[in-house]
């Protein structure tokens, strides 16, 4: 019985030596690349990142203004008819819907865990149909320019949003199983994120960037930034 208490004790006392939290396997995330090929400058690069982005802060009161000023998906840059592929299993839901812009064509998916996936400046009407069901890595289409002139800017725009209401979008970067750090580095991705220099940590990184809430209020309306912000002075 003594011997029995002293190995109660010891282990009680093990697990308060024990950090408050231990580490977990971290999740697998559900989706893949939009791409059934590697990156590279014959294929695909990263173009424009999610979120709080220079780009995004400079034209947040235009372009961007509805999605609270951040760059609301991922821009992938790629020559006009690049092969574009279902990041996820799921239902097509929408196909050229205006109302979500990124023209000519674009395509949304819903997907049974939640999500939808939204694939913007297609070159052409996607290759899938309302109501029909699709498979991660089935072609859905193809990029496009928003231009209409596969010279200026080619690239696919992909979103990560509520399924059902559309109504938020999500950090694909949380969400794509990729190897985000090397693709980044291989990209024209190098202007990086705009600065609150009141908070000058916040929002820096990508994977640390906030959900979009589409007719929201600005996030980022610094009233001190950096870079400067020149187009608003």
């Amino acid at each position: 019985m003594k011997l029995a208490l002293q190995l109660i004790v010891s282990i009680a006392l093990a697990c308060l030596l024990l950090p408050a939290s231990l580490p977990l396997r971290a999740q697998p995330k559900p989706f893949g690349l939009p791409f059934n090929t590697p990156p590279g400058p014959n294929t695909w690069l990263v173009g424009q990142m999610y979120g709080n982005t220079t780009g995004a802060y400079r034209w947040r009161r235009i372009w961007y203004s509805a999605g609270q000023g951040l760059h609301f998906g991922i821009d992938f840059s790629a020559r006009c008819g690049t092969p574009v592929v279902a990041i996820g299993d799921g239902v097509v839901t929408k196909v050229d819907a205006a109302e979500h812009g990124a023209g000519p064509h674009n395509l949304m998916i819903d997907h049974p865990n939640g999500y939808a996936s939204f694939y913007g400046h297609l070159l052409e009407r996607a290759s899938v149909e309302v109501g029909q069901t699709v498979a991660r890595g089935q072609v859905v289409g193809k990029t496009g320019d928003p231009d209409l002139t596969c010279s200026s800017r080619p690239h696919l725009h992909l979103e990560i949003r509520s399924g059902y209401d559309y109504r938020i979008a999500y950090n694909p970067v949380t969400l794509i199983d990729a190897d985000w750090d090397s693709l980044m580095l291989a990209g024209p991705f190098q202007r990086g994120y705009q600065r609150d220099l009141n908070n000058p940590r916040r929002w820096q990184f990508p994977d640390d960037q906030p959900e979009v809430r589409f007719g929201g209020d600005l996030l980022n309306d610094y009233a001190r930034t950096w870079p400067p912000d020149w187009l608003n002075r």
